[in-house]
């Protein structure tokens, strides 16, 4: 359903995570050459997984519970997605491969933001439907 809040917050991070992690650097190493997520299969694969189960969750609009599953099954795989850039940039110390930081390693806090959003608009949707149950 578009019209529902959580679909809009869904729709943000499938952007955030389908488009922006392949147009905007992850880091850039001691040369200047910047890195980006369609440079490394894994973190590619793990934002594209990302943003795939934001879409299923988008279609399982009739079933909130599984939606809000959904949810929290895609805010754990952005936690992963976080701690990974956070290991990377403070493993190789000492300058060795990793120069600048960029802002995409941003995304998997600002999709982690909006899916906390989604699932607060989802469980205020199944309150909401809960309580029109206790009056019939």
């Amino acid at each position: 359903m578009i019209q529902r809040i959580q679909t809009l917050y869904l729709l943000i991070v499938i952007l955030l995570t389908a488009a922006l992690p392949f147009w905007v650097n992850l880091w850039s190493d001691i040369e200047g050459k910047e890195i980006f997520a369609k440079d490394d299969v894994l973190i590619s694969g793990a934002f594209f997984v990302s943003a795939i189960l934001a879409l299923v969750s988008v279609g399982l609009y009739k079933k909130r519970q599984n939606q809000f599953v959904a949810n929290r099954l895609n805010m754990i795989l952005n936690l992963f997605l976080l701690g990974f850039f956070v290991y990377r940039s403070l493993n190789l110390s000492g300058e060795i491969s990793v120069s600048e930081k960029g802002i995409g390693m941003l995304i998997p806090i600002f999709s982690i933001v909006f899916l906390v959003l989604a699932n607060k608009a989802i469980r205020k949707d199944e309150d909401l439907v809960k309580s029109v149950d206790r009056l019939r």
